[in-house]
């Protein structure tokens, strides 16, 4: 009877096959659309008469309004469930895609971008929830990581599309086709995605309530927290400033071409599932302090004026990044004893605050130094992970 049991648990277990499947599409029809813009910045400052902080506010705008819903759709996610709110987001997420084609001016681009973030959340904090509490603990880091790789290979292909689709039929058309690929993205997930088995569901909000509380007073989790914010600072600033670097003088590349340039994404994609293996071999504080290391690197290397050279730096800056961002996600569900679904929604908030700061702070140090000012701050801020990491992470 025993091992009848034992065959009968086993053939109802989820695939893991599925459960990679469902969480890399999830991962990449959620990034196809976050930073889509970055390759139009130049292409929208001309257009709209607009300095570079005020276009870079497509970028900003979303993932604001990430930083802001993050928590709430947190505890939404622990009372309602992992499947269910991961899919009705990712519907959610296409209509504004497709409507910020019908945007007349900048600040309409605005506020549908603004509405795009909204829902994004409820795709990457439940995701991460859901891999904390459903996957095996000694593979976390690897799973987590073909996550990444998802959002990695989305992020690419949103700025890469944007950009080619743009030089052909005008900046509108590539926010209709993203919607439509989000929409499929939400049916393969729909589809794949096994039901949560371990989810515990919380309906005493005033409990979820405290174990944010609970989570602000844990030295680990703040920590975490501090090195997403400052992970995806750096990200946001390389990728939505390099472009105005590249647009003008002398490289004057146009949206098809810096489109291209995100191909670099693709190395981090080709890297991030070998770094959650390293993960779960030499711990997270040693794989983020080499990570940063990498990212600061990549940084100087742009400095060259030379586009085979910059390319080679944004792409070491990249799989710096990512490797970062996995060490950082798988971290929130290891320092997080319960409740996880909030610990998340809390980390992508500082996360994204952090997208936000580092798509706005920049714009200023631009004004005064350019792109060597921008990349100064990237390397200070790499250098507070490290340290941070370091000093306050545990293996």
């Amino acid at each position: 009877m025993r091992e009848l049991a034992a065959a009968s648990s086993q053939a109802l277990a989820p695939s893991r096959g599925a459960v990679l499947l469902s969480l890399f599409v999830a991962g990449f029809a959620t990034f196809l659309n976050l930073y889509a813009t970055q390759p139009l910045l130049p292409e929208f400052r001309q257009l709209f008469g607009a300095s570079e902080l005020m276009v870079s506010l497509t970028v900003s705008g979303p993932v604001l309004a990430v930083a802001l819903t993050a928590p709430l759709l947190g505890i939404l996610a622990d009372a309602l469930g992992r499947k269910r709110v991961i899919v009705t987001a990712m519907l959610g997420l296409a209509i504004p895609t497709a409507l910020a084609a019908t945007a007349l001016n900048l600040g309409e681009l605005i506020l549908w971008r603004f509405l795009q973030g909204i829902f994004v959340p409820g795709v990457i904090t439940v995701a991460m929830a859901y891999i904390s509490e459903e996957v095996p603990s000694e593979i976390v880091g690897s799973t987590m990581s073909i996550y990444i790789t998802g959002a990695v290979v989305g992020g690419f292909s949103g700025r890469f599309l944007t950009g080619l689709i743009a030089h052909h039929y005008g900046w509108r058309v590539p926010f209709v086709v993203l919607g439509a690929i989000t929409v499929v993205g939400a049916l393969i997930t729909w589809g794949f995605l096994p039901r949560a088995r371990k989810f515990i569901r919380q309906k005493d909000w005033g409990a979820s309530h405290r174990s944010v509380r609970m989570h602000l007073g844990n030295p680990q989790l703040l920590a975490t927290y501090a090195v997403g914010f400052s992970v995806l600072f750096c990200m946001v600033a390389a990728f939505t400033y390099i472009n105005f670097y590249l647009a003008d003088k002398p490289f004057q590349l146009g949206p098809a071409a810096l489109g291209f340039i995100f191909s670099v994404y693709l190395v981090g994609a080709a890297v991030t599932p070998a770094a959650g293996k390293f993960l779960d071999k030499f711990g997270y504080r040693r794989v983020i302090i080499a990570a940063s290391a990498m990212m600061a690197v990549g940084m100087l290397v742009t400095l060259i004026q030379s586009i085979p050279v910059i390319i080679v730096g944004m792409a070491l800056g990249a799989t710096g990044v990512f490797i970062s961002q996995a060490a950082a996600s798988s971290n929130v569900g290891k320092a997080a004893k319960s409740a996880r679904s909030s610990a998340a929604g809390l980390y992508v908030s500082l996360y994204y605050l952090g997208g936000c700061t580092g798509s706005i702070l920049p714009g200023f140090f631009w004004d005064r130094a350019g792109w060597p000012g921008c990349v100064a701050v990237i390397i200070c801020m790499q250098s507070i992970t490290a340290l941070i990491a370091y000093r306050l992470w545990k293996d």
